[in-house]
Formats: structure tokens, C-alpha cells, sequence
């Protein structure tokens, strides 16, 4: 076949994917495909790994991996390759119905916790003289509880946390992510480059040993 007529693949790979136990890994599932029509179906359909117990609930795909069943099957494949080289496939269990005991459990330890924080922290800083010393200067007289400053700043705190997160529930009042959405993506982030490392230097290992 003349270089010049090799049709062309080109291939962007996702970064990662969630499959089921047992699920087979093809082509299609995990990158974006741009390639003759003719040849579309049967790519998307191309067989990449076949998870095992063994292996973990995390495997690595890498671009190695994908070239090498492609040129076995489409020799004369021309492939150009976009975006990451590799992408990590978790394999996640079927989720179990709540248990509505152990939400309403941790529900009661964080709102406790929370507002055991809050208050350490307002004693800590004897917010309640503050507002004794300031509702003294705005009205000429001292109060043992100033409730006309307490209240709306008790109030003020519910708020600042529902506006800080960006939730009401499910609710969310803008596009914009949470600080809370920021540290998970970072963290996840995290873990997902750390897996790629040491299936890496698993392969590495794996390949010095042959």
C-alpha cells in the first residue's frame, strides 16, 4: 500500500474511566476515535484488556499497549496520538443502597463537631466580650447578652458557610466550584498520578525481568 493512501487514526484518550467487575476494556470505551467510517465500528469494538481479580481495582492502559493491538489487527494504520499517553480504569463494585442509620450517625458527629469548633474558637477569642463592648459603643450601655448582635451574627455564620461552599443541600447557587469541590479534584488528581507512577515502574520492573 503507497504511505501516501494509509488511512489514518487519530486518538484521544480519556484520563479515566469507571467500569464494572468483570467488564472487558475496549477501544472505544476509553478514547475518542477519528478515522475513516469504513474502519469506525470495528476500532471502537477492538478488545484492549480483560481485567482479572488479580490485578487490583485500578489498571493502567497504556498508549504502548493500545498501538501494539491496533498494528495487529491494521498493520497499515498511520496513528497520531493526542492529549495524555495512558488512562487509568478504576473498577468499581455495585453501590449498596445508604444505611440511613450511618448517615444520620455522621450527620449528628459533624454538626456536633462543627459547632463544638465554633464555639472553642469564640471563646478563644471572647467574641461574646466583643459584642458586649461593641453594642456598649453603639447604644451607650452594657448588656450582659446583646442579643440584637448575637442573633443576626449567629444567623450571618449559616450564611457565610452556605455561600462559602456553594450548597444548599443539593442546590448549588452558580457554576462555580466549592473550595471543598477544588480540594477533592486536587486530591483525586493526586491519587490517580500516584497510581500511574507505580504501574509504571511496575512495567518497567515487569519488562527488566524478561
Amino acid at each position: 500500500m503507497n504511505p501516501a493512501s494509509k488511512p489514518t487514526l487519530y486518538i484521544r484518550l480519556r484520563k479515566h474511566i469507571c467500569v464494572q467487575p468483570g467488564e472487558s476494556i475496549f477501544l472505544g470505551r476509553i478514547a475518542q476515535l477519528l478515522v475513516d467510517p469504513e474502519y469506525e465500528e470495528a476500532l471502537s469494538k477492538l478488545l484492549l484488556h480483560k481485567p482479572r481479580e488479580r490485578e487490583g481495582n485500578k489498571i493502567l492502559i497504556d498508549m504502548m499497549l493500545i498501538v501494539q493491538k491496533i498494528k495487529e489487527k491494521y498493520p497499515f494504520f498511520q496513528i497520531e496520538h493526542f492529549g495524555e499517553p495512558h488512562c487509568l480504569v478504576e473498577i468499581h463494585e455495585l453501590r449498596k443502597p445508604p444505611n440511613i442509620l450511618m448517615i444520620v450517625g455522621v450527620w449528628l458527629l459533624l454538626f456536633v463537631g462543627s459547632g463544638l469548633a465554633i464555639m472553642n474558637f469564640h471563646a478563644d477569642v471572647s467574641m461574646a466580650l466583643v459584642h458586649q463592648r461593641i453594642y456598649q459603643l453603639l447604644t451607650g450601655k452594657w448588656v450582659e447578652h446583646p442579643l440584637l448582635l448575637q442573633i443576626p451574627y449567629s444567623f450571618g455564620i449559616g450564611i457565610g458557610m452556605i455561600v462559602f461552599f456553594n450548597h444548599l443541600f443539593k442546590k448549588k447557587f452558580n457554576e462555580e466550584p466549592s473550595p471543598l469541590e477544588v480540594e477533592m479534584f486536587l486530591y483525586q488528581e493526586n491519587i490517580n498520578m500516584y497510581v500511574v507512577t507505580e504501574e509504571y515502574a511496575k512495567i518497567h520492573e515487569a519488562g527488566e525481568k524478561r
